[in-house]
């Protein structure tokens, strides 16, 4: 296995200690730039930013040293789902996020996830275009800001989680309308 495959299985295994730490109690409390952040928060923060780095990594290395691999097209955005859809619906169970904009977002990635299996059937590939990779990072960002409970920027007054959180939104729908706009001919034999 390369090291891109292998950064995205860390990925992976790094989303049931993300699940632990998110829903661990309420560990104590440190002060950051004047408010209040649970310590569990950061930590959790922490891993997914180490996991969502891990996927900015994997493609990178794999790009640049040609190691892309069948598993790594199925795996890496598989990684990245699981990874993204896990915090947000931990962050819809603690109040953090609201639950109609976590199932918009659920609902896209499942919907794509359904034409890249309808794409392979027909033998094509449907590698991530900008659209979606400009959806990771603000989706990664927004989830970043959500559980660090929008700390420094809650000290003055600036809800940057909750732009990030509808940037990320508007760029998730607009990718997702990208994606089957141009893979609409997948279609065209069942209409």
């Amino acid at each position: 296995m390369n090291l891109p495959n292998k950064l995205t299985v860390i990925r992976i295994c790094m989303i049931p200690l993300f699940i632990i730490v998110a829903l661990i109690p309420n560990w104590g409390m440190i002060d950051v730039l004047g408010s209040p952040l649970l310590i569990s928060q950061l930590v959790a923060a922490i891993i997914f930013a180490v996991a969502s780095i891990t996927d900015w990594l994997d493609g990178k290395i794999a790009r640049k040293h040609n190691l892309v691999t069948n598993f790594g097209k199925f795996a890496d955005p598989l990684a990245d789902k699981m990874l993204v859809m896990t915090a947000f619906i931990i962050l819809v169970g603690q109040g953090l996020a609201p639950s109609w904009v976590v199932a918009i977002i659920v609902c896209r990635e499942l919907a794509v996830t359904g034409l890249r299996l309808l794409l392979v059937e027909d033998g094509e590939v449907m590698a991530a275009a900008w659209p979606g990779k400009i959806k990771t990072a603000t989706q990664m960002v927004a989830i970043i800001l959500l559980l660090l409970g929008n700390v420094p920027f809650s000290a003055i007054n600036l809800p940057l989680d909750q732009i990030f959180l509808y940037i990320c939104l508007a760029a998730t729908i607009y990718s997702g309308i990208d994606y089957f706009v141009k893979n609409k001919h997948v279609f065209k034999d069942s209409m």
